[in-house]
């Protein structure tokens, strides 16, 4: 079988690797993307499921042509409310807003349901010059030379690419067949992640109440057959995450309305729910001979302030930004090491605050509980270190180095 060659091959359909494919198909590169699932279809209008972009995703997102498109379902996040809560039934002890204006900013970010990011994504993708989709045959093998990487879909189709790209998730075939490793921190904690509806309007604001356990996150959306919406990750000791999910729909809105401490009304399922484990999940390396990993290949972050998907947009917009400044550069081990230095330090350093956080937040230690309080007052209450924690929560677009 002759052999397909390309500059750009990218292991994985999800938003991560949609992205990354129309990234670098807009920057001129030639591109394959293959899938081991269907093309995404129209999304299905009972999946409320969803992300928040920040404002670098937002602008990578804009850069690729695909944001007027999703613009008119994307839920503005204007101000952040943190209460901390303690007690069973739970009930407030500290709650404190964090308002984007004070920074002159439109919004922290903006919430979008995933299953329409990607089929728009997938729809931008299948009309885009210089790139080529392959789903429903994945990644099979992997054969790295020093001049391009071969792979070998599952169909037996053979690709010649510069460079490689691992996009395929926290099981990464890619990942394993490049040699990489990885390191996983367990918590004991999963997440639960459904929509609900609510009678009292969410106004634009994105509210996380702690308790023991760990976070109760609700994040606006859009109206749901005219009512107010909004997405939930609920995060919970691994037991008491499988009990609360074997319930029946009515018994679990009750409990979440419990655990949400009314903010919002009684709340009412509109979407299935999805439990998964809490781990913080490190690839060894980002980089092999002409492999690149990006998203969750790289990084599995526990879901706690919109980390997961905006690190995954980090590793692609520095993975283009480095083959734009130098395109003959594109998959050597000078392009692939620039990557690896900036990005494994910027993971560290998320994943080591983000881990210690989410230690904090879910113990129910009189002493932890007490300075989850005081923690929360501090931030709000002392302005300079209010707008330097606001500021991190905007999120901050890196520059690629100067050279490769």
């Amino acid at each position: 079988m002759s052999v397909a060659s390309c500059d750009i091959f990218i292991s994985g359909g999800g938003i991560a690797g949609l992205v990354a494919a129309l990234g670098f198909a807009h920057s001129g590169f030639s591109t394959v993307l293959a899938d081991p699932g269907p093309l995404p279809e129209p999304s299905d209008q009972s999946d409320l499921r969803s992300t928040a972009y920040l404002q670098p995703g937002r602008a990578l997102l804009d850069e690729i042509g695909v944001w007027p498109d999703l613009a008119v379902a994307a839920t503005p996040l204007e101000t952040l409310r943190v209460i901390d809560s303690a007690g069973d039934p739970p009930a407030i002890r500290t709650e404190r807003a964090f308002r984007s204006d004070d920074l002159g900013a439109v919004a922290f970010g903006w919430n979008l349901p995933n299953a329409l990011t990607r089929q728009v994504l997938a729809e931008r993708a299948t009309t885009t010059d210089g790139l080529t989709l392959k789903f429903g045959t994945g990644f099979s093998n992997l054969l790295s030379r020093d001049g391009e990487a071969r792979i070998t879909l599952g169909d037996g189709t053979r690709i010649a690419a510069r460079l490689a790209i691992a996009a395929d998730g926290r099981a990464s075939p890619l990942r394993e067949a490049a040699g990489i490793d990885v390191e996983i921190t367990r918590y004991g904690q999963k997440a639960l992640a459904f929509a609900v509806t609510h009678e009292v309007p969410h106004n634009a604001v994105s509210t996380e109440l702690y308790l023991s356990g760990g976070a109760f996150v609700l994040v606006p959306l859009p109206d749901h057959r005219g009512q107010p919406a909004s997405a939930v990750v609920w995060m919970n000791d691994g037991p008491e995450a499988l009990r609360l999910h074997a319930l029946d729909d009515d018994a679990f809105a009750r409990a979440a309305t419990l655990r949400s401490c009314n903010v919002l009304g009684p709340l009412s399922l509109s979407s299935p729910r999805q439990v998964w484990p809490v781990v913080t999940q490190k690839a060894k390396a980002l980089t092999a001979r002409r492999v690149a990993l990006v998203a969750e290949a790289a990084h599995v972050l526990p879901p706690i302030g919109a980390q997961g998907l905006n690190t995954s947009l980090m590793d692609i917009r520095l993975l283009l930004d480095l083959a734009r400044k130098a395109p003959d550069s594109l998959g050597t081990r000078p392009y692939l090491d620039r990557y690896a230095k900036a990005r494994e330090a910027d993971i560290r350093a998320r994943a080591r605050i983000i881990d210690l956080y989410n230690r904090l937040c879910r113990s129910d230690a009189p002493p932890a509980q007490a300075l989850r309080s005081l923690g929360l007052r501090t931030v709000h209450d002392i302005a300079p270190l209010r707008q330097r924690v606001m500021q991190a929560g905007l999120g901050r677009a890196r520059k690629a180095p100067s050279s490769v």
